[in-house]
């Protein structure tokens, strides 16, 4: 099994990892250390179980391992107990460097430095003939363009960060959101078809969207590319 960041969806995925039966080995992909993506941590119950075993990779940043960081968001005054005290999984950490590859069982994962204030990692996995890439956080309009572009190049399923309009994202409604590290639809778009991906996966919504508010956007989208879905909880894709 392979996890991809630890938010808040990292709690409901250990119950139900919990309320399943034997030993279970699983490889964590951190893209980065923001705390929208680690703060599900302290609350994935199969942590504190010794049934389970995880090997944990990030990148090393500001000198801060993946380990450094994981066990600095659980300590005082951020949370009552220290990892080091309540967890019982087995924990293997790794770090992860951008351009690096490593093989798990029939699956290759590789590693895309991505355009995110304090750095950020894309991922791609190949499996079986199959593919998919994960770029959460990434802000359009650099030249890394080009290399997520070729990272994703004819991917099954591109996963990316479509965070805003073209219109938030200027300035031309709201706030300027340039320089916040988040990219928009029509970025993720132009990815998606400049790469020749299969089926586009918008992801990082703008929370402020109600549901009504994500099914228009999605609606917009399809104008311009069909094979587009808007990432949901518990959602399931088959490859």
């Amino acid at each position: 099994m392979l996890i991809f960041d630890m938010g808040t969806g990292a709690r409901a995925l250990g119950e139900s990892l919990s309320a399943g039966s034997g030993p279970l080995r699983a490889s964590i992909f951190l893209s980065h250390y923001h705390y929208d993506h680690l703060q599900g941590v302290p609350f994935f119950t199969p942590l504190f179980n010794p049934r389970f075993s995880f090997t944990l990779y990030g990148a090393t940043r500001e000198g801060r391992s993946v380990k450094d960081v994981l066990a600095g968001q659980m300590v005082q005054p951020y949370f009552p107990v220290t990892m080091t005290q309540v967890v019982k999984a087995a924990l293997t950490y790794r770090d992860m460097a951008p351009g690096q590859s490593l093989e798990l069982g029939v699956a290759t994962v590789r590693a895309l430095d991505l355009n995110h204030p304090g750095g950020n990692l894309g991922y791609r996995v190949d499996c079986d003939g199959r593919s998919v890439v994960y770029a959460t956080d990434v802000e359009h309009g650099c030249d890394m363009d080009r290399d997520l572009v070729e990272f994703a190049r004819g991917a099954d399923v591109l996963i990316i960060d479509a965070m805003y309009t073209e219109d938030e994202y200027r300035g031309r409604k709201g706030a300027s959101k340039m320089g916040w590290g988040h990219s928009t639809w029509e970025a993720a778009v132009h990815v998606a078809n400049t790469a020749q991906v299969k089926q586009l996966v918008l992801f990082h919504h703008e929370t402020t969207r109600d549901d009504e508010e994500m099914d228009a956007f999605v609606a917009r989208v399809r104008e311009h590319r069909p094979e587009v879905l808007a990432a949901r909880e518990l959602e399931t894709i088959t490859l």
